[in-house]
């Protein structure tokens, strides 16, 4: 059986990470049994969750967990789709990866009331007397990946602006389609609809999610996703 590390239940979401709900969702498309244990970044063969053990072999990165199940399980998780649309769907989730998800990440990590509720919580397993140094340690890692990525090169109000960009494109390619693509779920919704469950979920705050609840086909297209991929958890994005 597939198991699967990621970040577990959390922060309004029945997954912390937006890649780690990637896949599992995607997992979920391609009807494969796994097992979800929690997961640390230390563990994985790149230093980041997702990773999976699939007997054996273990294969990190959402990207490659995806082509690792298509091709050795003989699912095509953008079944339907023609040539013109798996590469629009790929400019999507790049987009979306690339681009939104530091947008995402900036009102996570670096709003400091959502850090301290927060990502701050994730050295908690350590003795207290270490804690305020990890967390440092941590802010630190962080800024220094988003300075490098170019978004914290940019203003508070800037950086929501070019959130707004990447909702409003994405809010424009859904239109009044049930899914991104068309008429049911592909690869790409997973992604998409783990970074948008992530920025409107009610445990953080942020001029940037009070935008996005204004955009009504996103809202319902997330609620959308979280009936059919986790009808058992209570999502209240409103809240």
């Amino acid at each position: 059986m597939i198991i699967l590390s990621g970040g577990g239940p959390n922060f309004g979401l029945p997954e912390i990470s937006p890649y780690v709900t990637k896949t599992e969702v995607q997992l979920k498309m391609a009807g494969l049994a796994y097992r979800k244990v929690r997961g640390m970044p230390m563990d994985s063969p790149k230093g980041q969750v997702p990773f999976i053990d699939d007997d054996g072999e273990r294969i990190a990165d959402s990207t490659f967990i995806r082509a690792h199940i298509e091709r050795k399980y003989g699912v095509d998780l953008d079944a339907g789709l023609d040539s013109h649309a798996r590469a629009q769907a790929w400019a999507i989730e790049r987009m979306v990866e690339n681009h939104f998800g530091f947008a995402v990440g900036y009102t996570r990590f670096l709003i400091p009331e959502n850090f301290a509720k927060g990502p701050a919580h994730f050295v908690d397993y350590a003795p207290e007397g270490q804690r305020e140094h990890l967390r440092e340690a941590l802010l630190t890692r962080v800024k220094a990946n988003f300075l490098a990525n170019g978004i914290l090169r940019h203003t508070a109000e800037e950086i929501e602006w070019l959130g707004m960009r990447s909702l409003g494109a994405l809010s424009d390619l859904l239109g009044d389609k049930p899914y991104l693509m068309g008429d049911h779920p592909t690869a790409v919704d997973a992604v998409s609809f783990g970074m948008l469950a992530g920025l409107l979920t009610p445990f953080f705050n942020s001029d940037l999610r009070r935008r996005a609840l204004r955009i009504e086909n996103l809202c319902a297209y997330v609620a959308r996703m979280m009936e059919a991929f986790y009808p058992e958890f209570a999502w209240a994005e409103a809240a």
